[in-house]
């Protein structure tokens, strides 16, 4: 009896020592999940900084800063896109033989003679104009904001040129050619002269202008669905501030700015309308439709939802819009009582109106002059502009690229590093 007294008292003590181990290990684990949560945090902050760093740095990266590195950054990310899209064409040789095989039989018969050459001649200069304004579309919408606004240098003006000529002209129907590189007033006159006319004289090159911008958005479209199928989509800056600005408008809805409240509508717009969403952010001069495009590929829209929205918004509603709209300003009416009321201008309109009125004339003359002598300094002017416009262009397609090819830098970098 004495002896299992013993031995119970000895289980309690024993049980007693291990509850109060117990106790006293408790906290020195609590301790080290608490270093290592301080640890992790520690960790993601110095990760934030970083980030933070790089992006700076990236924005920094351009050639009136760094002139040689960004040159070095631009020329290695020419060879990454002409290395990759080589790949690419080697991994679909049937497609490839099939469009040489096309090119080569198109040739033949081109250079064929025949009956079919006025034919081919006709077809030729068509698809080369209509080539020309697509071009000149994509040039204006691609490369995430950097575009070349080829609507004011460009479209703007032709448009403009045809609506003087067609109330100088009465007429519409200019001989071809030398339109369009020349206009000339015809021999025949109509008696009226309308709006309407002079939009369907224009249509065809503003519809291709608008369906080449629509070509120019594809870009961001692709490359988010890309990231987002790739289970890369966390690493897209654009949408990691947007997201920032939806959590903050829900937490504070009046602390936003007017572009983050724009952003946050497209975002909302297209999440929740689709189709309709993106056709009213195509419809309208929208300088935030990268944006579009960029959240139409995070959120796997289809392809042709996306282009069918953007190239209907883009090539038929919103060219017509800005058609009308400088047709409506160059119109013979305003145009005469824009003159008069540009001396009314603060410092420059006295000395603006006289050279506008002599350029004004000298247009004129032009149409029933083919070769009009004198010069104007409007046109001048005009023409540095468009070189200088050209040429920033140009450096800010080096600098995108540049900071392209140190982002993809950066990113292979942290991967290494985590």
């Amino acid at each position: 009896m004495e002896s299992n007294k013993v031995m119970r008292s000895k289980g309690r003590n024993k049980n007693r020592n291990s509850a109060n181990n117990a106790q006293l290990d408790a906290p020195s684990s609590s301790t080290q999940n608490q270093r290592s949560g301080g640890g992790r945090i520690s960790s993601n902050g110095r990760k934030q900084r970083r980030l933070e760093h790089l992006k700076m740095e990236r924005k920094q990266l351009v050639l009136w800063r760094w002139p040689l590195r960004t040159t070095k950054y631009f020329l290695f990310e020419v060879w990454h896109l002409l290395s990759t899209y080589t790949k690419q064409l080697f991994q679909r040789k049937l497609m490839v033989l099939a469009i040489i095989l096309v090119l080569l039989i198109l040739s033949a018969v081109y250079n064929l003679k025949g009956p079919h050459q006025p034919y081919l001649a006709l077809v030729e200069k068509k698809l080369f104009w209509y080539a020309y304004w697509i071009g000149l579309g994509f040039l204006s919408s691609v490369g995430l904001g950097t575009g070349l606004h080829t609507f004011v240098l460009y479209l703007g003006p032709h448009i403009a040129l045809v609506t003087l000529a067609a109330f100088e002209c009465m007429s519409v129907d200019f001989p071809e050619p030398p339109y369009p590189n020349k206009i000339i007033c015809p021999s025949v006159e109509s008696k009226t002269m309308s709006i309407w006319m002079i939009m369907s004289k224009v249509r065809m090159e503003s519809i291709m202008w608008g369906a080449g911008t629509a070509i120019g958005e594809l870009p961001p479209y692709f490359m988010a669905r890309t990231s987002r199928l790739s289970g890369s989509e966390s690493e897209e800056e654009e949408l990691g501030e947007l997201e920032e600005l939806v959590r903050e408008r829900n937490a504070n809805p009046g602390e936003l700015g007017f572009l983050d409240r724009a952003k946050v509508g497209i975002h909302n717009m297209i999440k929740k309308v689709g189709f309709w969403g993106i056709l009213a952010c195509a419809s309208i001069p929208n300088p935030l439709f990268d944006l579009a495009g960029i959240l139409c590929g995070h959120f796997l829209i289809p392809f042709w939802t996306f282009f069918g929205a953007t190239l209907i918004g883009k090539a038929i509603i919103k060219m017509h819009i800005q058609k009308l709209f400088v047709i409506f300003l160059f119109s013979e009416h305003h145009m005469d009582q824009a003159i008069k009321f540009m001396k009314f201008i603060p410092f420059i309109g006295p000395y603006t109106q006289a050279p506008f009125m002599k350029w004004l004339e000298q247009q004129k003359n032009k149409l029933h002059n083919p070769d009009p002598q004198g010069t104007n300094p409007l046109s001048y002017i005009f023409e540095k502009a468009v070189l200088l416009m050209v040429a920033y262009f140009m450096l800010s397609i080096i600098n995108s690229m540049a900071q392209n090819y140190h982002k993809r830098m950066s990113k292979s970098k942290n991967r290494l590093d985590d």
